[in-house]
């Protein structure tokens, strides 16, 4: 299913919120790490695995289990963005994420969170394209 394939990055700046992510096939696994603002590190680690939904069973969901770093706030980025690709992808997928910036308000809260949907949706493209070639 992956074979030879080695995986994607893709890059959003929206509102001056940068952020990054990589992505790298691992057998059939996918493993991702999202990054971004004046300190990137890992501030947390979802790991996503396919199932039927349980609204649809003919549709792919995912489930997701999450570890956080004490004080850090990246939990819902590597939840949402691991339970999208995994369930659009339907395979495992493990995402380490981890962005800083200094005094982010609300707003800039809100637009971090645009930032990560609209970079998992870019990243998620470019992984469906690679695998269609």
């Amino acid at each position: 299913m992956t074979q030879g394939l080695s995986g994607a990055n893709a890059k959003i700046n929206r509102g001056g919120y940068e952020l990054a992510a990589e992505a790298r096939w691992v057998g059939a696994d996918l493993l991702v790490c999202i990054w971004g603002g004046q300190a990137p590190h890992i501030g947390a680690v979802a790991m996503a695995t396919p199932r039927p939904s349980l609204a649809d069973p003919q549709q792919t969901s995912a489930t997701a289990s999450v570890f956080t770093y004490v004080g850090h706030k990246e939990d819902r980025l590597a939840q949402e963005a691991a339970e999208a690709l995994s369930a659009s992808l339907n395979c495992r997928v493990v995402v380490t994420a981890g962005c800083h910036w200094d005094g982010l308000d609300p707003q800039g809260i809100t637009q971090v969170r645009r930032n990560g949907r609209e970079l998992v949706a870019l990243l998620r493209e470019r992984l469906l394209e690679q695998r269609e070639r």
